[in-house]
């Protein structure tokens, strides 16, 4: 059995996080490669190690000062040292960040040094081999991640080492300056790495036990999902529902390799499973609803506009000249209704409706703001009957107008549109007919 495990930020904040960490790793043999977080916040009114290197970085390429800050994060490590009782001097790497720091280097490295540091702390904890993700991860001058090469030098490199930690969150350019992916991207490195050594399991060790059907911050105490496909986290994910760094799913899933997202805090828990697909009937028939607010739709009319060819494509490509994507667009014979963010539409609004009015002559263009999509997913919605009306009687009951509605041939989701003010309610009316009432 091979396992790659991938560590967060808040499971390796301090030294007692550290040692829940090792117990979990020395626990399972197959569990051989390790990808580690920068350490993060301790308490609520902690911060995370990154956001420091940040602040450091920003005053120390700027000729202000930094030293307090540079301290402040020397201390973190140095804690995590003593509480671990590891014989371990971290001077000579602080005196390099320091210099590269006053030499302007680039917020990347920056960034990346708490992965880095963290990386030299589990490896001498663990008593086994540190790899600089630098030297095995790699992006193109413009940024951009190099699946294919990176996963050649992996693939080589770990073939002949039998265990190793590997941090998360940054590589290398071909010029040797450090790049890294987006917030959240360790996510990103534990699923390469599961894809060079053709792993059976990635496990992603966070602060939650899974993935939940609903958000907390909505529904009180909401169900964890058990196990869901990388088709339906996906949809799930895209909504605002946020777990896993939704690009952390590709590379797996070349593989077919399943992610079992874990609690460091509650090794205990099932968590949850996510996988190419499953015979596993879902406990209920909704996987999960997720959603977002702060969107717009244009609504445009002509008459015969269904025997009109070409009049879509002449409506989006005017949102195209101007920079815009669209989410949704439902239509009916002689209407089409376009879901836009709101934010983005409103610097180009004036200019979008003279383009539609000049490329597609409509008879009508009706705007309205401040709406909100809400996405009801899951692959035991296909073939059952009656789930639509369940969702639009739950909005009906709990007072809610819906403003669009949008389900696609898979049957794997259903998206509503709702107004702002009614979203949270829109959850927990939701979540209420197909989860609390079938429980």
């Amino acid at each position: 059995m091979k396992i790659v495990v991938k560590f967060g930020g808040s499971s390796l904040a301090s030294a007692k996080q550290f040692k829940k960490v090792a117990d979990i790793i020395r626990a399972d043999k197959g569990r051989r490669y390790v990808v580690p977080s920068a350490p993060g916040k301790r308490n609520d009114k902690d911060e995370k190690v990154t956001d420091l290197l940040y602040q450091c970085y920003d005053a120390a390429s700027q000729g202000k000062s930094y030293k307090k800050i540079l301290e402040k994060i020397r201390d973190r490590y140095e804690e995590i040292i003593d509480g671990l009782h590891l014989n371990l001097n971290l001077d000579h790497q602080f005196q390099i960040i320091e210099e590269n720091f006053q030499a302007g280097v680039g917020r990347d490295y920056a960034a990346s040094r708490g992965e880095y540091l963290n990386g030299i702390l589990m490896a001498a904890y663990l008593g086994i081999e540190f790899i600089d993700a630098a030297d095995v991860v790699f992006f193109d001058e413009n940024g951009n991640f190099l699946s294919e090469e990176t996963n050649r030098e992996l693939e080589e490199r770990l073939a002949h080492t039998e265990r190793a930690v590997i941090p998360g969150f940054y590589g290398s350019a071909k010029d040797g300056s450090i790049r890294t992916f987006s917030r959240g991207g360790s996510d990103i490195t534990g699923s390469i790495v599961a894809r060079a050594i053709h792993a059976d399991l990635y496990e992603n060790w966070t602060d939650v036990s899974g993935f939940l059907v609903a958000d907390p911050r909505i529904v009180e105490d909401p169900e964890v999902i058990e196990t869901i496909t990388y088709k339906e986290l996906r949809e799930l994910s895209y909504m605002g529902a946020s777990v896993l760094h939704e690009d952390a799913i590709f590379p797996v899933r070349k593989e077919g390799i399943p992610i079992h997202i874990r609690n460091t805090n509650r090794p205990q828990d099932k968590g949850t499973l996510i996988v190419e697909n499953t015979c596993r009937k879902p406990r209920h028939i909704i996987t999960g609803i997720a959603g977002k607010k702060g969107f717009c739709s244009m609504y445009i009319e002509k008459a015969m506009m269904n025997s009109e060819v070409g009049f879509g494509r002449k409506v989006l490509g005017v949102l195209e000249e101007q920079g815009i994507s669209f989410e949704h667009m439902p239509s009916g014979i002689d209407t089409m209704t376009v879901f836009i963010h709101q934010t983005e539409f409103m610097a180009h609004e004036q200019q979008v409706i003279a383009g539609i009015h000049r490329a597609a002559a409509p008879d009508f263009i009706d705007l309205e703001s401040d709406l909100a999509l809400v996405a009801v997913v899951g692959r035991g919605m296909k073939g059952s009957r009656g789930t639509a009306a369940r969702v639009f009687a739950a909005l009906a009951h709990a007072r809610i107008n819906i403003k669009m509605i949008d389900q696609g041939s898979s049957e794997s989701n259903i998206i509503v549109g709702v107004r702002n003010e009614d979203f949270e309610e829109a959850i927990r009316a939701i979540y209420d007919v197909f989860v609390t009432t079938e429980i």
